[in-house]
């Protein structure tokens, strides 16, 4: 896959863009194989989390000869709806402060090219799904979470390194997404009496292992 490395250019806004500017520099002094390989994470990293979101939720139903479910497989249940929030949260909050992505605001080079304007940049709509995931998993599987949590921050980081977003952005998405997973995977732990009703119904594969 070869990187197409785009220039655009006009004012300069923010605090961080020396490091954004350092950032797209190294990417474009950068050996292609590591940008094809930095830009194919970007795009497609976050399939990796749907993957260990799904693994958390099997390793969480407990087997026949186990306990009685307990909040855990009901908080694996909720966590796929913690990136939804989180990316629902990151567009309205797009919406509001409507920041022009660095590719169209500062003359630089970037991997790919840049989004259309109207496509904003704060937050990081990637990051926000990367950290929700990192934080739900943290309540749901922390083996689990040890691969995502480094696997979050890598996202943000590519998402710079690509230029398509500020330092800043990424860091707010981070935010964004671990505040509504702690929030959302908070409220799911104290649902333990609910799931143990489900036991006892046919939605009982959910819950558990047959």
């Amino acid at each position: 896959m070869a990187s197409a490395r785009v220039a655009y250019a006009t004012e300069d806004r923010w605090f961080d863009e020396g490091l954004y500017r350092s950032v797209t520099g190294l990417a474009d002094r950068s050996p292609g194989p590591l940008d094809t390989a930095v830009s194919l994470w970007s795009t497609y990293g976050l399939l990796f989390f749907g993957a260990l979101l799904l693994a958390a939720w099997w390793r969480a139903r407990p087997t026949a000869a186990a306990p009685r479910p307990s909040a855990r497989p009901v908080m694996a249940l909720a966590a796929p709806f913690a990136l939804i929030l989180a990316y629902v949260t990151g567009l309205a909050l797009k919406s509001v402060m409507r920041e022009q992505r660095p590719c169209q605001t500062l003359h630089t080079i970037t991997i790919e090219a840049c989004p259309p304007l109207g496509d904003w940049s704060l937050p990081s709509n990637h990051a926000a799904i990367a950290g929700a995931a990192a934080v739900a998993l943290l309540f749901v599987d922390p083996a689990l979470a040890a691969l995502a949590v480094p696997a979050a921050l890598l996202m943000a980081g590519s998402r710079v390194w690509v230029g398509a977003h500020y330092p800043h952005d990424v860091v707010l998405g981070l935010l964004v997404g671990a505040v509504v997973a702690w929030a959302l995977m908070s409220l799911a732990r104290r649902t333990a009496p609910p799931a143990e009703r489900l036991h006892d119904t046919p939605l009982r594969p959910l819950v558990a292992r047959r």
